[in-house]
């Protein structure tokens, strides 16, 4: 098992094989501290007006030599939105499109409600969204597609590759923080190494 899934750009083995959907990522800082507690108190504390703030962190994430036709967020499941409120993404898109003009679309869909992603290994999660993710033909043909958290990717991937084959022809992924899957595996074998020799 490798401990250590990124390369020293933070790169995924998937990433460099280009077999993900979406073609560049951009993210504020890592899933961790302050900055955690803050999208939890967004997205599970339901304090919607948090999305300025992190929409701020959002924009200073771009690269100024990026360009985009048009915004779009990642979709909820009509029920999960329904139990949360609001889809924490959707906002999200909305504060970057009236920060930099560019207009928001929502071609995709979630055809099938899929299980929570936390606490699923990556090749489940890949399975978990495989399909899940249907999307209206588009003219725009660059995407930055907008979500909160990027853990493996597996959920941007598939709404990337429904985007392409609706008829985008790049798909960049902006989110505010992403968990680093260096440190995360390494102290998950830590804490599996101490269990070990408690037993």
């Amino acid at each position: 098992m490798n401990a250590f899934p990124l390369d020293s750009e933070g790169r995924c083995a998937l990433c460099r094989g280009g077999f993900r959907g979406f073609d560049a990522v951009y993210c504020f800082g890592s899933y961790e501290g302050p900055l955690r507690d803050l999208i939890h108190l967004y997205k599970y504390g339901k304090i919607k007006t948090l999305a300025r703030p992190l929409g701020d962190l959002l924009a200073a994430a771009i690269p100024r030599h990026e360009r985009f036709d048009a915004v779009t967020p990642v979709p909820l499941h009509w029920l999960r939105r329904w139990q949360r409120g609001f889809n924490q993404s959707e906002l999200l898109a909305r504060d970057i499109a009236r920060r930099t003009g560019i207009p928001v679309v929502r071609p995709l869909r979630r055809l099938r409600s899929t299980s929570v992603q936390a606490g699923l290994s990556n090749t489940r999660r890949r399975q978990n969204v495989a399909g899940a993710f249907g999307c209206r033909p588009i003219l725009a043909k660059r995407i930055l597609l907008v979500d909160d958290v990027l853990t493996t990717g597996a959920t941007a991937a598939a709404c990337a590759l429904a985007l392409k084959r609706a008829g985008a022809a790049r798909v960049t992924l902006l989110t505010v923080a992403r968990v680093d899957r260096r440190f995360h595996s390494s102290r998950a074998a830590a804490q599996h190494s101490i269990r070990g020799e408690l037993v």
